[in-house]
Protein backbone atom coordinates (compact mmCIF):
# COMPACT_ATOMS: atom_id res chain seq x y z
CA UNK A 1 0.00 0.00 0.00
CA UNK A 2 1.51 3.40 -0.89
CA UNK A 3 2.48 6.01 1.69
CA UNK A 4 -0.76 8.26 3.02
CA UNK A 5 1.16 11.43 0.68
CA UNK A 6 0.36 14.24 4.42
CA UNK A 7 4.10 12.34 5.47
CA UNK A 8 5.85 13.80 2.59
CA UNK A 9 4.93 17.36 3.33
CA UNK A 10 7.29 19.46 4.66
CA UNK A 11 6.39 21.50 7.95
CA UNK A 12 6.74 24.39 6.11
CA UNK A 13 4.13 23.33 3.89
CA UNK A 14 1.81 21.99 6.72
CA UNK A 15 1.99 25.45 8.60
CA UNK A 16 1.60 28.01 5.64
CA UNK A 17 0.09 31.13 5.47
CA UNK A 18 -3.71 29.57 5.70
CA UNK A 19 -2.70 27.32 8.16
CA UNK A 20 -1.41 30.67 10.17
CA UNK A 21 -4.26 33.13 9.46
CA UNK A 22 -6.66 30.64 10.69
CA UNK A 23 -4.29 29.21 13.65
CA UNK A 24 -5.86 31.17 16.48
CA UNK A 25 -9.28 31.37 18.03
CA UNK A 26 -9.33 34.28 20.35
CA UNK A 27 -11.42 33.20 23.57
CA UNK A 28 -12.26 29.97 22.28
CA UNK A 29 -10.23 26.66 22.17
CA UNK A 30 -6.88 26.61 23.07
CA UNK A 31 -7.27 30.56 23.03
CA UNK A 32 -9.32 30.05 26.28
CA UNK A 33 -9.15 31.88 29.56
CA UNK A 34 -9.92 28.63 30.76
CA UNK A 35 -6.81 26.98 28.73
CA UNK A 36 -4.33 29.89 28.86
CA UNK A 37 -4.76 31.09 32.56
CA UNK A 38 -3.39 27.87 34.33
CA UNK A 39 -1.08 27.25 31.26
CA UNK A 40 0.33 30.92 31.58
CA UNK A 41 0.22 30.22 35.50
CA UNK A 42 2.29 27.35 35.93
CA UNK A 43 4.80 28.14 32.93
CA UNK A 44 5.53 31.93 34.97
CA UNK A 45 5.61 29.90 38.64
CA UNK A 46 8.29 27.56 37.19
CA UNK A 47 10.56 30.52 35.41
CA UNK A 48 10.95 32.02 38.55
CA UNK A 49 12.06 35.20 37.19
CA UNK A 50 14.11 34.46 35.34
CA UNK A 51 13.75 34.17 31.09
CA UNK A 52 12.14 31.13 29.48
CA UNK A 53 12.55 29.73 25.90
CA UNK A 54 9.50 28.88 23.94
CA UNK A 55 10.11 25.88 21.30
CA UNK A 56 8.23 25.79 18.22
CA UNK A 57 6.45 29.75 19.62
CA UNK A 58 4.18 29.61 16.68
CA UNK A 59 1.86 32.66 16.97
CA UNK A 60 2.68 33.36 20.43
CA UNK A 61 -0.86 31.58 22.32
CA UNK A 62 1.22 31.18 24.99
CA UNK A 63 4.25 33.32 24.63
CA UNK A 64 2.50 36.57 24.66
CA UNK A 65 0.10 36.03 27.72
CA UNK A 66 3.35 34.66 29.25
CA UNK A 67 5.25 37.93 28.32
CA UNK A 68 2.50 40.33 29.55
CA UNK A 69 3.20 39.03 32.94
CA UNK A 70 6.86 40.04 32.62
CA UNK A 71 8.52 36.76 31.66
CA UNK A 72 11.34 37.46 29.21
CA UNK A 73 10.30 35.17 26.76
CA UNK A 74 11.99 33.95 23.58
CA UNK A 75 11.19 31.19 20.61
CA UNK A 76 12.39 28.95 18.12
CA UNK A 77 10.23 28.55 15.34
CA UNK A 78 10.46 27.51 11.97
CA UNK A 79 7.27 28.52 10.36
CA UNK A 80 7.62 31.97 8.58
CA UNK A 81 4.01 32.20 8.34
CA UNK A 82 3.34 31.47 11.60
CA UNK A 83 6.10 33.71 12.59
CA UNK A 84 4.63 36.43 10.57
CA UNK A 85 1.41 36.35 12.87
CA UNK A 86 3.38 36.32 15.89
CA UNK A 87 4.88 39.56 14.47
CA UNK A 88 1.20 41.25 14.49
CA UNK A 89 0.79 40.96 17.92
CA UNK A 90 4.19 41.90 19.45
CA UNK A 91 8.01 43.20 17.66
CA UNK A 92 11.00 41.39 17.74
CA UNK A 93 12.26 43.81 20.21
CA UNK A 94 9.85 42.44 22.82
CA UNK A 95 9.81 38.76 21.82
CA UNK A 96 12.65 37.91 19.85
CA UNK A 97 12.33 34.53 17.54
CA UNK A 98 15.15 32.65 15.69
CA UNK A 99 13.81 31.35 12.95
CA UNK A 100 14.79 27.21 12.83
CA UNK A 101 13.76 23.25 13.44
CA UNK A 102 13.29 23.28 17.07
CA UNK A 103 15.47 19.80 17.46
CA UNK A 104 18.70 21.76 16.35
CA UNK A 105 18.14 25.67 16.14
CA UNK A 106 19.98 28.06 18.51
CA UNK A 107 19.04 31.11 21.01
CA UNK A 108 20.92 33.32 22.23
CA UNK A 109 21.91 33.04 26.22
CA UNK A 110 20.64 30.79 28.85
CA UNK A 111 17.38 30.24 30.57
CA UNK A 112 15.76 29.36 33.71
CA UNK A 113 12.68 27.91 31.72
CA UNK A 114 12.69 25.98 28.15
CA UNK A 115 8.46 24.93 27.57
CA UNK A 116 6.94 22.79 24.72
CA UNK A 117 3.09 22.74 24.89
CA UNK A 118 -0.03 20.58 23.19
CA UNK A 119 2.04 17.73 21.68
CA UNK A 120 4.48 20.10 19.51
CA UNK A 121 6.99 17.50 20.04
CA UNK A 122 4.89 14.77 17.68
CA UNK A 123 5.43 17.56 14.73
CA UNK A 124 9.05 15.58 14.82
CA UNK A 125 8.24 12.46 12.91
CA UNK A 126 11.18 10.23 14.29
CA UNK A 127 12.77 9.22 17.60
CA UNK A 128 16.01 10.64 16.54
CA UNK A 129 14.54 14.23 15.74
CA UNK A 130 12.84 13.65 19.29
CA UNK A 131 15.62 12.93 21.35
CA UNK A 132 17.80 15.71 19.27
CA UNK A 133 14.88 18.07 20.27
CA UNK A 134 15.16 17.04 24.41
CA UNK A 135 18.88 17.64 23.86
CA UNK A 136 18.59 20.56 22.17
CA UNK A 137 16.11 22.50 25.14
CA UNK A 138 18.71 21.14 27.92
CA UNK A 139 21.59 22.57 26.34
CA UNK A 140 19.83 25.68 26.44
CA UNK A 141 18.73 25.59 30.57
CA UNK A 142 20.99 27.00 33.31
CA UNK A 143 22.11 24.32 35.92
CA UNK A 144 18.62 24.15 38.20
CA UNK A 145 16.47 25.12 35.35
CA UNK A 146 13.61 22.85 34.19
CA UNK A 147 11.98 21.89 30.57
CA UNK A 148 7.95 21.55 30.28
CA UNK A 149 6.32 19.57 27.92
CA UNK A 150 2.98 19.21 27.25
CA UNK A 151 1.86 15.96 25.67
CA UNK A 152 -1.50 13.64 24.76
CA UNK A 153 -1.11 10.21 26.16
CA UNK A 154 -1.48 8.09 23.20
CA UNK A 155 -5.44 6.61 22.84
CA UNK A 156 -4.74 3.28 21.72
CA UNK A 157 -7.00 1.62 24.74
CA UNK A 158 -10.18 3.00 22.61
CA UNK A 159 -9.06 1.27 19.26
CA UNK A 160 -11.05 -2.24 18.92
CA UNK A 161 -8.91 -4.86 17.45
CA UNK A 162 -8.00 -4.60 13.98
CA UNK A 163 -9.13 -0.94 13.67
CA UNK A 164 -6.83 2.26 13.13
CA UNK A 165 -8.58 4.77 13.40
CA UNK A 166 -10.31 6.65 16.52
CA UNK A 167 -13.00 9.75 16.58
CA UNK A 168 -11.51 12.05 19.40
CA UNK A 169 -14.46 14.82 19.41
CA UNK A 170 -17.87 14.91 17.23
CA UNK A 171 -19.36 17.52 17.82
CA UNK A 172 -21.65 19.68 15.63
CA UNK A 173 -19.95 21.48 12.50
CA UNK A 174 -16.76 19.20 13.47
CA UNK A 175 -15.28 15.81 13.64
CA UNK A 176 -11.82 14.97 14.62
CA UNK A 177 -10.53 11.22 13.58
CA UNK A 178 -6.88 10.28 14.43
CA UNK A 179 -5.46 7.56 12.29
CA UNK A 180 -2.81 5.11 13.89
CA UNK A 181 0.19 3.56 12.78
CA UNK A 182 0.67 1.35 16.13
CA UNK A 183 4.02 0.39 14.49
CA UNK A 184 5.40 3.44 13.42
CA UNK A 185 4.64 5.15 16.25
CA UNK A 186 2.58 7.47 14.02
CA UNK A 187 -0.57 9.44 13.44
CA UNK A 188 -2.75 11.32 11.43
CA UNK A 189 -5.14 13.57 12.88
CA UNK A 190 -7.83 14.58 10.93
CA UNK A 191 -10.02 18.10 11.73
CA UNK A 192 -13.43 17.92 9.44
CA UNK A 193 -15.38 21.30 9.54
CA UNK A 194 -18.59 21.15 8.24
CA UNK A 195 -20.21 23.81 6.31
CA UNK A 196 -24.06 24.52 4.87
CA UNK A 197 -25.42 21.70 3.00
CA UNK A 198 -22.53 19.44 1.60
CA UNK A 199 -19.96 21.55 2.23
CA UNK A 200 -16.82 20.91 4.04
CA UNK A 201 -13.40 21.35 4.94
CA UNK A 202 -10.26 18.92 6.19
CA UNK A 203 -7.37 19.87 7.72
CA UNK A 204 -4.85 17.07 8.39
CA UNK A 205 -1.56 16.86 10.62
CA UNK A 206 0.88 13.89 11.14
CA UNK A 207 2.57 13.16 14.55
CA UNK A 208 4.62 11.04 15.91
CA UNK A 209 3.20 9.83 19.63
CA UNK A 210 5.53 9.45 22.63
CA UNK A 211 4.88 7.30 25.67
CA UNK A 212 5.65 9.22 29.01
CA UNK A 213 8.19 6.43 29.43
CA UNK A 214 9.88 7.02 26.47
CA UNK A 215 9.74 10.82 26.74
CA UNK A 216 11.42 10.34 30.75
CA UNK A 217 14.38 8.06 28.61
CA UNK A 218 14.81 10.91 25.91
CA UNK A 219 15.28 13.23 29.03
CA UNK A 220 17.40 10.87 30.96
CA UNK A 221 19.83 10.71 27.82
CA UNK A 222 19.68 14.78 27.94
CA UNK A 223 20.80 14.89 31.65
CA UNK A 224 17.86 15.83 32.67
CA UNK A 225 15.05 14.92 35.53
CA UNK A 226 11.48 13.90 35.86
CA UNK A 227 10.77 16.36 38.97
CA UNK A 228 6.78 16.20 38.64
CA UNK A 229 3.96 14.94 36.32
CA UNK A 230 0.61 15.76 36.14
CA UNK A 231 -2.50 15.75 34.27
CA UNK A 232 -2.87 19.32 33.69
CA UNK A 233 -1.56 22.69 33.89
CA UNK A 234 -3.66 22.82 37.05
CA UNK A 235 -2.04 20.42 38.84
CA UNK A 236 -4.54 17.76 38.75
CA UNK A 237 -3.34 13.15 39.30
CA UNK A 238 -1.91 11.90 36.48
CA UNK A 239 -3.65 8.42 36.17
CA UNK A 240 -3.63 5.29 33.60
CA UNK A 241 -7.11 7.06 32.31
CA UNK A 242 -5.35 10.39 31.79
CA UNK A 243 -5.79 11.54 27.97
CA UNK A 244 -2.75 14.06 28.66
CA UNK A 245 0.33 15.47 31.00
CA UNK A 246 2.71 17.64 31.99
CA UNK A 247 5.84 16.81 32.96
CA UNK A 248 8.20 18.91 34.24
CA UNK A 249 12.23 17.84 34.05
CA UNK A 250 15.38 19.56 36.01
CA UNK A 251 18.61 20.10 34.89
CA UNK A 252 20.14 19.56 37.69
CA UNK A 253 21.95 22.29 39.94
CA UNK A 254 26.20 23.31 39.09
CA UNK A 255 27.59 21.26 42.55
CA UNK A 256 29.83 24.40 42.54
CA UNK A 257 26.50 26.82 43.45
CA UNK A 258 25.27 24.29 44.90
Amino acid sequence: MDRDPVWSMTQQELWDEETARGYDTPGSGMFSTEVLGPTVDRLAGLADGGPALELAIGTGRVAVPLHRRGVPVTGIELSTAMIGQLRQKVPEAEIPVVQGDMATATAPGDYTLVYLVFNTIGNLLSQAEQVACVRNAARHLRPGGCFVVELMVPGLRVLPPGKTASVFTAEPGYLGVDTYDVVEQLLVSSHVTFGAGREARIGRTPQRYVWPAELDLMAQLAGLQLESRHADWEGGPFTADSPSHVSVYRRPADPATG
